[in-house]
């Protein structure tokens, strides 16, 4: 059997190297409604490869950004602790950058608005950019002004020749999102004013590496970076990071500031060296770490079944909380369905009523987990572990206890 080849998004090199390799899999996103269940699922290849020649780590393109963020099921403003940490991040971005009624935010995958919202609400201009009409539409509602386009370069020129350029560019999580790297960073120059900044969040692979977190890979994410990687990105397109903060967001992130290299009116801070140095000591450019991932996400696949099949001999019951993309890659991965969990909950209005991707384990509101007192409950986000578990600290007066899968199996009283 010949194996197709696909080619690095930011260098063209060809990829040959396998970083995790996950199976098959369904696009994490893809919720089934009851009348899709006698259907057929598309399922896609679902391996990270490393590009030996820049580094970036990548997963080949099977469904176009088109298909993926037609109806999204996702919606930023059902967890507590992100809106928090935007709403700190608004606040201090509004001193940093002495921001008021004369400025402009744009922010790039602005989602319903979950950020934006508190810029508006100190008086600072915004517009956001959302692809997702379902989602968008929620922002929209709020007041957030919201164009219901992908961006680029393309967009990027229009709204320049409008003389919308932008003070502060946000891009939170939608980096690795991008199927086409170079017309994204690209667009990033040109829509931002000349002494304007770039805030880019992004989850960091030496994290996902260090803790296993192979769950944050799937169909949606098509690329997965560490700074020396993003910097040189960046770099090759005019954009100089002039700071970056390590922050817990996402099982461990990066927010990177940038300003175009031709203006350098900020200086460089000692964490940019610092940071660089820290990858170099953990290896993130040696190939050897890269091989030894796959290892890090079989230990924990084991380590799960061999708890659920215990438990379910034992006559426990299990439900799960949750139901993000990283955990429809978890239970794909490792196999687990119904046999094993009975159902999962979410506060996400758009997911309850529906089923998972792959397993067609069916979504409830949280309620549920009163209803029916399971022995177990498995926390699928669990970068929020201790958000989820301080909303449902009620499942301990029947004696409930909590299972966290990664970075290793924990059973939390």
């Amino acid at each position: 059997m010949t194996r197709q080849k696909f080619f690095c998004r930011f260098c063209d090199a060809p990829l040959r190297i396998s970083f995790c390799d996950l199976g098959l899999s369904p696009p994490s996103n893809a919720f089934l409604r009851e009348q899709d269940l006698g259907r057929m699922e598309a399922f896609y290849p679902l391996q990270a490869e490393v590009c030996k020649q820049c580094l970036l780590v990548q997963v080949p393109e099977f469904e176009t950004p088109e298909q993926i963020f037609t109806d999204y099921a996702y919606f930023s403003s059902f967890s507590d602790s992100w809106l928090e940490h935007c709403k700190n991040f608004v606040s201090e971005a509004i001193v940093r950058f002495s921001m008021g009624a004369q400025s402009r935010v744009i922010e790039i995958a602005s989602n319903d608005g979950y950020l934006l919202q508190f810029f508006k609400k100190a008086g600072v201009p915004v517009l956001g950019i959302e692809p997702a009409a379902n989602v968008a539409r929620v922002a929209q509602e709020r007041g957030i002004d919201s164009l219901v386009r992908f961006f680029g370069v393309a967009l990027a020129r229009e709204l320049a020749d409008q003389g919308r350029q932008a003070d502060l560019v946000i891009c939170n999580n939608v980096f690795a999102h991008v199927p086409d790297l170079n017309d994204f960073a690209r667009g990033l120059h040109i829509i931002l004013k000349q002494d304007g900044v770039v805030s880019i969040e992004f989850p960091h692979l030496q994290r996902l590496i260090e803790q296993s977190q192979f769950d944050t890979i799937y169909h949606e994410h098509f690329c997965y970076f560490s700074f020396l990687t993003a910097r040189r990105i960046l770099a090759h397109h005019g954009l100089a990071i002039y700071d970056v903060a390590q922050i817990p967001t996402h099982g461990g992130s990066l927010r990177v500031f940038a300003q175009k290299a031709e203006s350098g009116t900020r200086p460089v801070t000692a964490s940019v060296a610092q940071l660089a140095d820290q990858e170099e000591r953990f290896g993130i450019t040696r190939l050897d770490l890269y091989k030894t991932f796959d290892d890090k996400a079989r230990t924990v696949k084991r380590d799960l079944l061999e708890f659920l099949i215990h438990a379910k001999r034992e006559g426990m019951t299990i439900a799960g909380y949750g139901a993000p993309a990283k955990g429809n890659t978890l239970l794909n991965y490792c196999g687990i369905r119904q046999d094993f969990i009975d159902y999962t909950v979410d506060r996400n209005t758009e997911k309850q009523g529906r089923y998972l991707p792959g397993t067609l384990i069916p979504v409830h509101a949280p309620e549920m987990l009163k209803q029916t007192r399971p022995d177990y409950v498995l926390i699928l986000p669990w970068n929020i572990k201790d958000e989820v578990m301080a909303q449902t600290s009620y499942i301990r007066e029947w004696g409930g206890r909590f299972v966290i899968p990664i970075p290793f199996l924990q059973v939390l009283d």
